[in-house]
């Protein structure tokens, strides 16, 4: 593992699949402007709407984002991760499918989202992410690139669930992907806290790229799209606007923050 620079990307994503692509053509090109190597994506980065305009365009949707994830690895020369997009399991449901893309074009690492958002929130908005997405039945797997360190997968909601990262550090992982679509109202109370202790706990770094402000109707997300370190120090934070946060990941910090709390190492319950 060297250092590198990473990039976690935001973006206002809509009911627009060719618009949102665009978008996300032009943060990838920004970042990797600013020398990122390894460049992230947000949850619903292809498409943000209506569940019922989600299921009826998610084979388009599908086949032109893992088509558009693997051009834009292979122009730029960057590893990507796209975030989450629909992949059909059926005329109903689809898989929330997180995938990551290296400076060839191949395709590395796949994760269908295990812990679905079925929540009624106090400002009245329900969520039923359930309806329309069919649950993963697998812990997601650790990716190990001699280049990049061990790379761990998750989206959103799974990051109220720490069992998950525990598992992704017990196969080694080194940074921990969080792409999200967060609430504006959660976002504001639980996000900045849920993954900074993902990476304390875990003695990891945590890339969350994120989706921010109005993307249809009632549908707000939060923002802050943020690299964070394995002390749990915050090192790029996109604010809420689209863009792009840029951080350093770098394994003699890494290396230092395991020696001076070797947490994982003192587990009694495992």
């Amino acid at each position: 593992m060297k250092s590198y620079l990473a990039a976690a990307i935001q973006m206002t994503s809509l009911p627009n699949l060719e618009k949102n692509l665009v978008q996300a053509e032009e943060l990838i090109e920004l970042a990797k402007r600013q020398g990122a190597e390894l460049i992230t994506l947000p949850e619903n980065f292809s498409f943000l709407g209506e569940e019922v305009d989600k299921i009826s365009q998610a084979e388009a949707i599908a086949q032109q984002s893992e088509k558009f994830l693997k051009t834009m690895a292979q122009r730029f020369q960057v590893t990507i991760l796209g975030g989450g997009f629909p992949v059909p399991v059926d005329a109903d449901k689809v898989y929330n499918t997180a995938l990551l893309i290296d400076p060839n074009g191949e395709e590395i690492a796949r994760y269908q989202k295990v812990h679905l958002f079925d929540v009624n929130l106090p400002d009245g908005n329900t969520y039923r992410e359930s309806k329309t997405v069919m649950a993963g039945t697998s812990m997601p797997k650790v990716h190990a690139s001699k280049e990049l360190g061990n790379l761990g997968l998750s989206v959103c909601y799974d990051v109220r669930f720490p069992e998950l990262y525990r598992h992704l550090a017990q196969k080694g992982a080194d940074v921990v992907f969080i792409p999200a679509a967060f609430t504006a109202y959660t976002g504001k109370d639980h996000w900045q806290i849920l993954l900074q202790a993902r990476a304390i706990e875990n003695t990891c770094y945590v890339i969350a790229p994120a989706q921010t402000g109005q993307h249809y109707s009632l549908r707000q997300t939060h923002g802050h799209a943020m690299i964070i370190d394995p002390w749990g120090a915050i090192l790029a934070d996109a604010g809420d606007r689209p863009g792009v946060a840029i951080a350093e990941i770098s394994p003699t910090r890494l290396q230092q923050v395991r020696r001076q709390m070797p947490s994982l190492q003192h587990r009694v319950f495992i």
